[in-house]
């Protein structure tokens, strides 16, 4: 698997990761089956998080919940396209998580995927323009989100999905 993915800090001293290819570029609506078939590529695997050195492990379930959730469904345009693409960056996503917020399973069908909760960890990625005539580098776009895991009744924390996409109205990274 080929990825062009770097970090970057910001003036505020956040962890940004730069997605520097856009793979999933469908001009109507993204393929989210190609997205599944990639995000299969990460199952089995682990990643640590730099600020506590916990575990976020991939298990068989996340590409299908990635791709297919009640939240995917709900995304149009912009940021359907970041979430596809963000999927690149997975990796390094975990790496940089920050600011984990715990609460508790509420509902019955995650008693055993979530027993012991959930945690949301802070996120933030950026996505290059491309100027449509030349086809060069304009800007990248920054977007903050939501990194979901559950914490399951082996005791292991499983990424679960990526909510609560925002593009950043605040001045892009320039090229």
């Amino acid at each position: 698997m080929d990825r062009n993915i770097n970090i970057v800090t910001n003036a505020e001293d956040k962890k940004i990761v730069i997605i520097n290819d856009i793979l999933f570029k469908g001009k109507r609506k993204e393929d989210w089956d190609l997205v599944e078939m990639y995000l299969k590529e990460y199952v089995g695997n682990f990643y640590e998080m730099e600020a506590t050195s916990e575990k976020i492990f991939i298990s068989s379930d996340f590409p299908d919940e990635y791709s297919n959730s009640e939240n995917r469904i709900r995304l149009k345009g912009a940021v359907a396209k970041a979430k596809a693409n963000a999927s690149q960056g997975i990796p390094e996503l975990i790496r940089i998580a920050t600011n984990g917020k715990y609460s508790v399973n509420t509902k019955k069908k995650h008693s055993m995927n979530a027993k012991y909760g959930w945690y949301r960890y802070e996120i933030k990625f950026a996505l290059p323009v491309l100027n449509d005539q030349t086809r060069s580098l304009e800007r990248y776009n920054i977007y903050s989100a939501n990194m979901l895991v559950r914490h399951a009744n082996d005791g292991k924390k499983y990424l679960y999905d990526i909510l609560d996409i925002k593009k950043e109205t605040s001045s892009p990274l320039e090229s």
